[in-house]
């Protein structure tokens, strides 16, 4: 089966997933600056799950893009990181009303972990279909970035029980590294 069909469901789950958090966000009840003051946490928790959000994108398609056929196991895999993905927006939401509160620090964390590891195994299972001599296997290398991230969230979920400023701020570091492309991948997809 082609990767068509898989990529327009993708996308599609991920617009709706971005649609639910946005229909969360509570308007400030007051049209002063204080009564922004109520909702920032939570502005700022939409913000980073929409960043995490459009970086999973991204990558999907980027991924996507150098696989040209699926098989059931590709998309199990691709069902198992869409679930992960879905809990987004509890998350978010969550962890917006309650920002200095470990417990749904830490979920909102174990969900990104979740989400870093289903899309490992998603990418191994095209690894695996595409053989050896994997054209994503040498776009991804070691894959240094995946490993690194897995490892960052779960230091942000052990630390949300010490302080959640520095789980939220490893959260947010993690999508930093995230934002920017890798150039080694851009310049090979470009060059095909």
């Amino acid at each position: 089966m082609r990767t068509g069909r898989l990529e327009a469901f993708s996308d599609g789950v991920l617009a709706i997933l971005i649609t639910i958090m946005i229909l969360e966000l509570k308007v400030p009840h007051g049209a002063d600056w204080l009564a922004l003051k109520h909702v920032f946490p939570a502005l700022c928790a939409y913000v980073l799950s929409f960043v995490f959000i459009g970086i999973y994108w991204n990558n999907h398609h980027h991924m996507l893009h150098v696989c040209h056929q699926v098989s059931g196991g590709i998309l199990w895999a691709n069902l198992h990181l869409l679930f992960w993905l879905s809990l987004i927006p509890f998350g978010t939401a969550w962890m917006g009303e309650n920002h200095s509160a470990a417990l749904p620090t830490a979920i909102y964390g174990g969900v990104l972990l979740c989400s870093g590891v289903a899309y490992l195994i998603l990418q191994n299972a095209i690894i695996r279909r595409q053989g050896l001599d994997s054209k994503l296997r040498s776009l991804v290398g070691k894959d240094a970035k995946g490993k690194l991230s897995a490892l960052l969230y779960s230091i942000g979920v052990g630390t949300a029980f010490i302080h959640t400023a520095i789980s939220q701020t490893i959260y947010v570091c993690v999508a930093a590294m995230w934002l920017v492309p890798d150039p080694r991948i851009e310049a090979k997809l470009a060059d095909d």
